[in-house]
């Protein structure tokens, strides 16, 4: 008898119940071959539920792993489901909320079991590894580094737990180190020597990204590696790196495809540094992303228009731009397909972008201090608008502002019909329509109805049970549902539950949702990967009837100290091949399921 059939995003073997018809009778070198043809996780899974014969060769034949939740699965069934031959493997951990201090830092998601199950059955091919939101130590570095010969390249996005001189033991062991990317981290940065202990011979690097480091780095050692690396694609450095290094940096990687700068501050360059500074941008002509430019102000802004042609992402998220400064400087960039900006550009700004980048498909904008209330710069839906009308190929947007209205995003959607990612994030909770202090439920109506596309939400505003019955009615792609401050009864997460065929992750958070809505999901959690719910209505005699109802799940509570003991304040749902896990701290509950 085969077992059950696993989340989504890894398949173990076929259950019997979702194969339909005879099998296919192929030779198995020609499903071999067929099955070479199929890159992403959600094909290849698909394929291994044809028959018993395409799940023994799709086993053989996989090669990179993707697991978007590092307790759906445990290392050990990981490596008996593909036994070897493992070149890169993807593991995601803690729920995004952790982000927001939100999960205990004790939570959990090491990457130490990780490796030493991969250590007896992915050794030497393991080549790869991507953490996000993973616990990682210096000494899970140093194992890593020690025990995989041909390991060549890692990335950490928002990980925790290690420090530089993790990044030593990186740096000193894989000699065929080909990408090293730390974004976001909470890293303890004890010291910027670190990139001296890469190897003399090192000539392999084409990534490395340390932006988000603070501490000075040692420079020579920096710009002999980038010398020496002649197959470099991706450099991005931190803002401790001021415009004179970066100039020698670029003279000695014109080949590089993407750059993040160090500090843009308007320092005291001679006209000699300039020149020399805008000609080595004007050598980079495979440059297509540029990110960083800390504190970029009017003054240097034109030594970036030799590159500007030819961008397709500019980052100027850590940039406090004027709305001027970004009309200057994105009337130089026809070609952006992606950009992101703080909320310091303004409307004006954003009119610009409307004016200048025909061919945009993503736009992102940030707040610059989305804690004071008393500011008085930012975009309200004057901006959004003038982007929907001059960029027809929007496709994804994250739009931090403090006022947004139901005709503006009407039209929004309606100049723009093929968003995938529509992300509005009005900062003040509960906030109408600004004009008629409607609620904003016939704005997400809009966008549900109008994007058939839709794979990810993020409400925001005051909204009613309404909302929600519109994105269970129409968002039949939906697979990511973000909820916050929104809803009056639990009638709203039933018609997302009850609707929305695709859902796979879904996160709410201070709604008037309780146990009703909890379980109107029984029929759905074993095919989603998550569901997330904090500050709602659920108690832990709701949790614990989902649990015993749902025994493949697993129900987790995280409960404030000295929180009332029959409310459940933040409920993580997941499910697992692997049962309860065993390293959860005190404060997290896993609820027996009988």
């Amino acid at each position: 008898m085969y077992p059950p059939i696993a989340p989504p995003h890894f398949s173990m073997d076929p259950d019997p119940k979702e194969i339909n018809g005879p099998p296919p009778t192929f030779p198995p070198k020609v499903v071999e071959q067929l099955l070479s043809f199929l890159h992403s996780n959600k094909d290849r899974n698909a394929a291994s539920l044809v028959c018993k014969a395409w799940y023994d060769a799709e086993r053989q034949t996989r090669r990179r792993l993707f697991i978007g939740n590092c307790y759906s699965v445990s290392p050990e069934i990981v490596v008996a489901r593909f036994p070897d031959g493992i070149r890169s493997v993807t593991l995601k951990g803690k729920p995004r909320f952790s982000d927001f201090g939100l999960v205990p830092p004790d939570w959990g998601a090491d990457v130490q079991p990780w490796l030493v199950a991969f250590a007896s059955a992915y050794q030497p091919s393991l080549e790869e590894l991507r953490l996000k939101r993973m616990t990682v130590t210096d000494e899970s570095l140093e194992f890593l580094a020690a025990t995989f010969p041909n390991f060549k390249r890692i990335s950490l996005s928002s990980c925790s737990g290690f420090s530089t001189d993790g990044l030593e033991a990186i740096a000193t062991n894989c000699k065929n180190l080909a990408e090293l990317d730390i974004q976001e981290n909470e890293v303890d940065d004890r010291s910027g020597d670190w990139l001296s202990f890469f190897p003399e011979n090192l000539t392999s690097l084409e990534v490395l990204n340390f932006g988000n480091l603070f501490s000075d780095v040692n420079f020579v050692a920096l710009e002999n590696l980038v010398r020496r690396c002649k197959s470099l694609k991706v450099l991005k450095v931190n803002k401790n790196i001021p415009l004179e290094q970066l100039q020698r940096l670029l003279v000695s990687a014109p080949q590089l495809k993407e750059l993040g700068t160090g500090s843009f501050s308007p320092e005291e360059l001679t006209e000699q540094q300039s020149s020399e500074l805008e000609s080595a941008f004007n050598h980079c002509k495979n440059l297509d992303t540029l990110s960083g430019l800390w504190g970029a102000k009017a003054l240097y802004l034109p030594l970036l228009y030799p590159v500007c042609p030819h961008l397709t992402f500019l980052n100027l998220s850590y940039s406090l731009l004027q709305s001027d400064e970004l009309a200057t400087l994105i009337g130089h960039c026809p070609s952006l397909r992606r950009l992101w900006v703080l909320d310091t550009v303004g409307d004006k700004g954003l009119e610009a972008v409307g004016s200048s980048c025909p061919l945009l498909e993503e736009l992102r904008v940030f707040p610059a201090d989305p804690f004071d209330e008393e500011i008085v710069y930012g975009v309200t839906e004057v901006g959004f608008v003038a982007v929907s009308y001059g960029c027809p190929k929007l496709q994804y947007c994250l739009y931090f502002c403090r006022q947004m209205t139901n005709a503006a995003v009407e039209t929004i959607v309606n100049n723009c019909p093929d968003f995938t990612h529509f992300r509005l994030c009005i900062m003040n909770p509960c906030e109408p329509d600004h004009l008629t202090n409607e609620p904003m439920d016939e704005a997400f109506g809009a966008v549900v109805k109008t994007c058939t596309k839709l794979q990810r939400l993020s409400v925001s505003g005051l909204l009613t049970d309404l909302a929600f019955e519109y994105i269970g009615k129409y968002a039949k792609n939906l697979e990511y549902l973000s909820v916050a401050f929104a809803g009056s009864s639990d009638l709203g997460m039933r018609w997302v539950m009850e609707g929305c065929p695709k859902l796979r992750k879904l996160e709410i958070r201070d709604c008037p949702f309780g146990d009703d809505a909890l379980l109107s999901g029984l029929e759905k959690y074993e095919s989603m990967r998550s569901l997330w719910m904090s500050a709602c209505r659920v108690t832990m005699n709701g949790c614990r009837l989902l649990a015993k109802k749902m025994p493949r799940l697993n129900v987790e509570v995280i409960n404030e100290e000295g929180s009332d003991d029959s409310d459940a304040d933040k409920v993580y749902v997941y499910r697992s091949l692997a049962g309860p896990r065993t390293d959860a701290p005190p404060s997290v509950h896993t609820l027996p399921s009988l």
